[in-house]
């Protein structure tokens, strides 16, 4: 079976023979024109201009006349340049210089603007990228390439912290949509030249630059070689977002859990890349991947590491328990109820028989009823604005809820079992790891409904191999505890003191494992 990822050339003609002849003479003119080298004479090069980018109106043509020397164009983008800097540092050096000073052509008016970043472009692929980027573009008649000036602005914004990955003690900032700022703010942590940043541009039309990070001899060279081949090997008109890299570039895109972590925080960035491993940051998505991600790594939150040891351990333990509330609480709800009522007490039995007189649907068929009723709820408090969002799941749940339970259709304990798996959800820190949970416990419910608790074991089993048969970029998913590596146990199921843990994570070979912490005096009483 041939992967689905592979490109639509693989695919049968069929695909080919729907395009329209005229679409198709379109695009092979405007490659042709995007290959071809600048032309000699600035006449052609503005016609070139004019039928690659036709009738856009935020492609700006500004002509200059240079005092009997000849006619000069600068081309740009409006909205993605400075005005104001192009006026001030370009046009006006120009202007006021004489005729003589620009004998020897383009060369000799690059001398006299006042903008430092400035390089050559030779063909129109390179100036159409270079004005993309916000750069403008000096055009000289009698000159076959031009003078790309680096005066980008546009608006952006500002750094904030991110609302999906709050903590109470901790960094607030957050990345942004610019890939430099979220460059920048990786610098600002990790002050030094073994942080290396790897731009790659993705996307015919988008072109999307995408920075590859990683510490020079902390990460394994093979887990960088391997994340380039990867983020090579697929051709794509554009994206929008780094999820799409994710689901291209990750081992089992057919799997419902995550197998690269996604996040807005730098230290988050930071702390992986002091691991060995690799960030992956994308122009126009404050979302970082991290390369390889694990299930433990994903069941922690930043805040992990800015509490006490014990408390974060507590924490930990916490979150792991209720992650298993969340997956099988409904399931082993329904088992016992249809098929094991031996197991509860005779005066709770009672209580709930005495609830469910009235209810007209199994108890398989009431949880997924209420299940599903609360999900709706909270996507839809995701998808309204802040100032609603909030009160339209909250209240709705509560009066959906009461009047589920007045009108007969489920029962009391329902409610409180689908409350508690609800709430238990929401200490899943990663976003992506509890839609995955979320969504694997309803057939987990289904199983639970034919087959009881032998269904419930049956889908756990079937969700552990699983989890154990998945890797991330050759590293299994449940490691360290399968396969087995104690010694890395000190950041996983607890959060021992920073002074223990004197080892980096193992991923695929041996490769610099060793952190640096060491007391260069003993502390105050101790010898």
């Amino acid at each position: 079976m041939k992967d689905p990822r592979q490109s639509v050339a693989e695919k049968p003609g069929k695909w080919n023979a729907k395009v329209d002849p005229r679409l198709s003479a379109t695009l092979n003119r405007q490659r042709e024109l995007l290959s071809s080298p600048l032309a000699a004479t600035l006449e052609g090069n503005l016609a070139a201009l004019g039928e690659l980018y036709g009738e856009s109106i935020d492609f700006i043509r500004q002509p200059l006349d240079l005092k009997g020397w000849g006619e000069a164009t600068i081309v740009f983008i409006e909205g993605l340049c400075d005005s104001s800097e192009i006026e001030r540092s370009v046009i006006a050096p120009l202007k006021e210089s004489e005729p003589q000073q620009f004998a020897g052509g383009l060369a000799d008016m690059v001398a006299a603007i006042t903008i430092s970043g400035i390089s050559f472009v030779d063909t129109f692929d390179e100036l159409a990228d270079a004005v993309s980027k916000g750069n403008a573009v000096l055009l000289a008649d009698r000159e076959p390439r031009g003078a790309a000036m680096h005066v980008s602005k546009w608006s952006m914004r500002s750094i904030e912290e991110p609302e999906a990955e709050t903590v109470v003690r901790g960094p607030r900032e957050g990345f942004v949509e610019t890939l430099r700022v979220n460059t920048s703010l990786l610098r600002r942590r990790l002050r030094t030249p073994a942080l290396k940043l790897k731009e790659i541009t993705l996307g015919r039309y988008t072109k999307t630059a995408c920075v590859l990070a990683y510490i020079e001899g902390i990460a394994e060279p093979e887990l960088v070689r391997e994340f380039e081949i990867r983020l090579n090997r697929f051709e794509v008109d554009g994206f929008m977002d780094s999820a799409f890299l994710e689901e291209m570039i990750e081992d089992n895109p057919r799997s419902p859990f995550p197998q690269l972590q996604s996040t807005e925080r730098p230290d988050v960035v930071c702390a992986n890349l002091l691991d060995g491993r690799v960030a992956l940051l994308t122009d126009g998505s404050p979302n970082a991947l991290i390369a390889p991600a694990t299930f433990f790594s994903m069941m922690q939150s930043p805040e992990d590491y800015y509490q006490r040891p014990l408390v974060a351990t507590a924490i930990r333990w916490l979150r792991m328990l209720f992650s298993l509330i969340t997956l099988f609480m409904p399931s082993i709800y329904v088992a016992v109820l249809s098929y094991h009522q031996e197991m509860i007490p005779t005066s709770l039995l009672l209580t709930i028989s005495k609830s469910r007189e009235q209810i007209p649907f199994p108890a398989l068929v009431e949880a997924l009823l209420m299940e599903i009723t609360f999900e709706a709820l909270r996507e839809a408090g995701i998808r309204l604005p802040k100032q609603v969002g909030a009160a339209v799941s909250i209240v709705g749940a509560l009066v959906i809820g009461q009047a589920a339970i007045a009108a007969g259709i489920v029962s009391s304990p329902m409610v409180m079992v689908v409350a508690i798996t609800g709430v238990s959800s929401f200490l899943i820190p990663n976003y992506s790891l509890g839609i995955a949970i979320r969504l694997i416990r309803f057939p987990i419910m289904l199983c639970a409904g034919v087959l009881g608790l032998y269904g419930i074991v049956l889908a756990g089993l079937f969700v552990l191999v699983h989890l154990l048969a998945l890797r991330s970029f050759g590293v299994p998913y449940m490691s360290p505890i399968a396969p087995l590596q104690a010694s890395e146990w000190k950041d996983t199921l607890i959060r021992a003191p920073r002074y223990w843990m004197s080892d980096r994570p193992h991923f695929t070979g041996p490769y610099w494992n060793r952190r640096r912490f060491r007391f260069l005096r003993p502390p105050e009483g101790r010898e």
